[in-house]
C-alpha cells in the first residue's frame, strides 16, 4: 500500500541546488520536503572545494573586485558562445548576486573572495585576472548537532589539527619554496587552535557549504529524508504533481501542490549512460562526483517528456588513477618541471590550461595513454597530493602501474611504451623553452590563469622548469571529471522543457541534473556550484510566484 503525503514543494536531491531551492521555498511559506537517496546529504557539493563563481555578488564587491554587469555579460558570452540561450545566461547573471545575498541572510554561511584565483580565460573581454570566485569561511559543525554525522565526507580529508581553505593549497604546495608556504602552514594550525579554544568544530570548503545550507534548512524546519530514492515522477492531468519514493522499505507518493525541483546530480556513476552518451575511453572509475550520482533524476524527467542536452559533456579534469581512487591533478600539472606526453612521446597541450580544456585536447588528439613526466627536482620542490617535498612516492603507486621511475629518459620511455628517441627529443625541446622562459609550442604561462598554481620563485617563467635531475618519473593521466553536466533542458526560470520548447508543467531542474548554463565552457572556479545554487533559487522563486502551473 502506498502512503500519500502532501507538500507544496518536493525537492529531489540534497546538494547545493536542492538545498538552496528548498530553503527559498520554505522562506516563502511553502511546505517543503527534501528527499535524498544516499545515506548522507551534501552530494558532490560536500566533496568539493566549494568555489562559487557568481559575478557581482556582494562579497566580491565589498572586497573591491572591479566587476560590473557589463563585464560579466561580455565574459560569460565569450566563454559560452551561442550554445546556451542568452536568456539563461542573463537570468544567471541577474539572479546570482541575489542568491548569494539570500544564503548570507538565511544561513550561518559567510564567504570570502578567493583573491588571485583568476577567471579561467582572463584575456577574454570582461575576464578578471584576480578572479570573481568566493568560498565559504570556516563553519562550526556544532551548529548542525546530530546532523553533522550525516554530512557527506570530503573528496580528500584535510590533515588533522588544521583548518584548510581552498586558497591555502596554492601556498601549501610551495612550502619548500616560498616563505608564504610556511606562513600558510602555521595559519592553518593556528585557525584550528583558535577554534578549539572556543569549543568549535571547524569545517571548510564543501563541508562548510553543504553543512551551512543544511543548518539553514534546520532553522526553517525543512525535513531532509535520507535513504529515500526517487522511483518516478507522478503525473496528474499532464502536470508533474509529485514524486514516488521508497522510504524505510515503504512506497510513498509525495504530492507537490506547487512544483517539484529535481537537483539529484549528474550521471557520472552510471556506466551504461556514460557509454551511451560519451566518447571512449570513459567509465565510472575516474570521477570524483558523489557515488550516488547515477542519473536517476535525469532519467525520471526524460520519462515524463523532458528533453536532454549536453549529454556528451562533463566537468572534465585530468586524473591520476591512484589505487585509493582517482586524484584530481590541479596544482601538480601547473607547477614547473613537468610535461604531458602522448603515446608517441610528444607534448600535445598546455599542461597548465583550465582542466576541462586539457581533457578536451586529450580526446581530440586521442592522446591515450597520457603520461605526466617529471624529475627528482620537481619531487624535491613541491607538495604532491598530500606527500611533502623530498619524500618518496608510495610503493603501491608503482605496484599499481600508475607510476614508473628510471634513471634515464630513454629507460623511462621503455617502461611506459613510448619511443625513447621521441621522448628524449621532447624533453630536450621543452628544456630549451623552459630555460628561455617562453613556451612557443603550447603557450604555457602566457595566461594569468596559468600562474595561479605556479612557482613565483622559479625564473625566468614561474610555469616552466627543465627536467634534468634523475631519476625521472612518469605518472598515468586519464580523462576524469568532477561530475557530468549534461541533463534536462531548462529555461531561464529552471523549468523543464520538452524537445519542442514547451514546458513540462510542474517540473523544475537545477544543478548537474540539468544541462549546464556554461554549455561546454567553464568560466572560473565554482562554475558548477554557482549556477546550481542560482537555478535552485530561481526555480523556487518561480514556484512561489505561481499557483502550481
Amino acid at each position: 500500500m502506498t502512503t500519500v503525503v502532501e507538500y507544496d514543494v518536493v525537492v529531489v536531491g540534497a546538494g547545493a541546488a536542492g538545498m538552496v531551492g528548498a530553503l527559498v521555498a520554505a522562506k516563502h511559506g511553502l511546505r517543503t520536503v527534501v528527499v535524498e537517496k544516499a545515506a548522507v546529504y551534501g552530494g558532490s557539493t560536500a566533496r568539493s572545494g566549494a568555489g562559487i563563481w557568481v559575478p557581482n555578488n556582494e562579497v566580491i564587491l565589498a572586497a573591491g573586485v572591479p566587476d560590473t554587469p557589463d563585464k560579466a555579460a561580455a565574459y560569460l558570452s565569450a566563454v559560452v558562445g551561442d550554445e546556451v540561450p542568452a536568456s539563461r545566461l542573463q537570468a544567471y547573471l541577474a539572479a546570482g548576486p541575489a542568491t548569494i545575498s539570500f544564503v548570507l541572510q538565511h544561513t550561518p554561511l559567510r564567504f570570502a573572495w578567493m583573491e588571485g584565483y583568476s577567471d579561467y580565460y582572463p584575456e577574454l573581454p570582461g575576464g578578471l585576472p584576480d578572479g570573481r570566485s568566493i568560498e565559504p569561511q570556516p563553519l562550526d559543525a556544532n551548529l548542525l548537532g546530530a546532523e553533522y554525522a550525516a554530512l557527506n565526507g570530503p573528496y580528500m580529508a584535510t590533515p588533522p589539527g588544521t583548518v584548510v581553505m581552498d586558497v591555502d593549497y596554492k601556498w601549501l604546495a610551495l612550502i619548500a619554496r616560498h616563505p608564504r608556504g610556511l606562513t600558510t602552514a602555521t595559519e592553518i594550525v593556528g585557525r584550528y587552535l583558535a577554534a578549539w579554544v572556543r569549543g568549535q568544530k571547524p569545517i571548510t570548503m564543501g563541508q562548510a557549504l553543504a553543512g551551512g545550507l543544511r543548518a539553514g534548512l534546520l532553522a526553517a524546519d525543512v525535513p531532509v529524508w535520507l535513504n529515500t530514492p526517487l522511483t518516478e515522477l507522478h503525473v496528474d492531468g499532464g502536470r508533474v504533481a509529485g514524486v514516488r519514493v521508497v522510504r524505510d522499505g515503504d512506497e510513498m507518493l509525495l504530492m507537490a501542490r506547487r512544483g517539484v525541483i529535481v537537483g539529484s546530480g549528474g550521471f557520472e556513476h552510471n556506466e551504461a549512460m556514460r557509454k551511451q552518451y560519451q566518447q571512449e575511453p570513459i567509465g565510472v572509475d575516474w570521477t570524483v562526483g558523489a557515488a550516488s550520482n547515477t542519473g536517476d533524476g535525469i532519467q525520471a524527467c526524460a520519462q515524463v517528456g523532458a528533453a536532454l542536452d549536453l549529454m556528451d559533456s562533463a566537468w572534465w579534469g585530468p586524473m591520476i588513477p591512484l589505487p585509493t581512487g582517482p586524484y584530481f591533478c590541479l596544482s601538480e600539472r601547473t607547477l614547473p618541471g613537468n610535461i604531458f606526453v602522448d603515446p608517441a612521446g610528444d607534448r600535445f597541450v598546455n599542461e597548465a590550461a583550465p582542466y576541462g580544456d586539457v581533457v578536451r585536447v586529450m580526446y581530440a588528439q586521442d592522446a591515450f595513454p597520457t603520461w605526466m613526466i617529471t624529475d627528482q627536482r620537481y619531487r624535491n620542490r613541491y607538495l604532491f597530493r598530500d606527500i611533502p617535498p623530498l619524500l618518496p612516492y608510495p610503493d603501491e603507486w608503482y605496484r599499481s602501474g600508475v607510476l614508473f621511475r628510471d634513471w634515464t629518459i630513454e629507460g623511462l620511455a621503455g617502461k611506459i611504451g613510448v619511443p625513447p628517441a621521441a621522448l628524449r627529443a621532447t624533453v630536450n625541446r621543452f628544456n630549451n623553452l623552459a630555460e628561455a622562459g617562453r613556451d612557443t609550442d603550447f603557450h604555457r604561462g602566457d595566461s594569468s590563469y596559468d600562474h595561479y598554481y605556479a612557482d613565483p620563485t622559479n625564473r625566468p617563467n614561474p610555469c616552466l622548469a627543465a627536467l634534468g635531475l634523475p631519476p625521472f618519473y612518469a605518472m598515468r593521466i586519464v580523462p576524469g571529471d568532477l561530475g557530468t553536466n549534461g541533463g534536462v533542458r531548462t529555461d531561464a526560470r529552471g523549468r523543464a522543457l520538452r524537445a519542442d520548447g514547451s514546458l513540462v508543467p510542474g517540473l523544475y531542474v537545477a544543478g548537474n541534473a540539468s544541462a549546464a548554463v556554461m554549455g561546454h565552457g567553464y568560466a572560473g572556479a565554482g562554475s558548477t556550484i554557482g549556477p546550481a545554487m542560482t537555478f535552485g533559487y530561481l526555480a523556487a522563486l518561480d514556484i512561489a510566484g505561481s499557483s502550481g502551473g
